[in-house]
């Protein structure tokens, strides 16, 4: 009578056993994307600007660099950008030596994306001054800081550490006449980085449409 564990049973299941623990092996191998943290090191990344020349986060090092997920079909993009409180940060930092990166995060077929010449236009047209504009099409860039809406912004000082992650300002609204109002977290980071003070609040809760991954 054949049972269960008879030879060739035994062998199938020594099989099965090696397989499932070079399986498991693999997956214990294969790093976990880290989680941004403020007080951390800023995850490296690199990316491809609309002119084609590629950016690494580790070759800023030592200067300050703002990032800054966007999508101009957003309303809370719209927002800062159609009062001008987007372009005037961002001239603001350029002019101290900050480097701001814009990122579009946006798949092909999704709401915000775009081609390189659509987005120079957009940069032009809206009077906006990033050092560069990122494309991010495949969400690489996106999944490794949890970008989560736009705008979402990180600021990395000149060390290479994060230092505050979240919301634009305190106002989370489409409205344009709230930009008056609202505490500009972009603003008080900035200006804590650049006296050496401890950005407070170094990380609060974005807000904005969903980033279209």
């Amino acid at each position: 009578m054949r049972t269960f564990c008879s030879a060739g049973n035994r062998t199938r299941l020594r099989i099965a056993l090696l397989g499932a623990t070079c399986l498991l092996a693999l997956v214990l191998s294969v790093p976990a994307l880290a989680v941004p943290q403020i007080g951390n090191a800023a995850p490296d990344f690199t990316g491809t600007d609309t002119n084609g020349k590629t950016h690494q986060l580790k070759d800023f090092r030592g200067t300050t660099v703002v990032l800054e997920w966007t999508n101009h079909e957003c309303p809370f993009v719209d927002k800062h950008y159609g009062t001008g409180n987007m372009q005037a940060l961002q001239k603001e930092a350029t002019s101290k030596d900050v480097v701001w990166l814009s990122i579009i995060s946006s798949a092909p077929g999704k709401q915000g994306h775009v081609s390189p010449e659509q987005a120079d236009e957009l940069t032009r047209s809206r009077d906006a001054a990033p050092s560069a504009v990122i494309l991010d099409a495949e969400g690489t860039i996106g999944q490794i800081y949890r970008a989560r809406t736009t705008p979402h912004i990180f600021i990395i000082d000149s060390e290479g550490t994060l230092v505050y992650m979240g919301a634009i300002d305190d106002v989370p609204s489409a409205r344009w006449s709230d930009v008056e109002k609202a505490n500009n977290y972009v603003r008080t980071t900035l200006s804590a980085v650049s006296a050496g003070q401890a950005v407070d609040p170094a990380s609060t809760k974005p807000y904005g449409c969903s980033v279209k991954y």
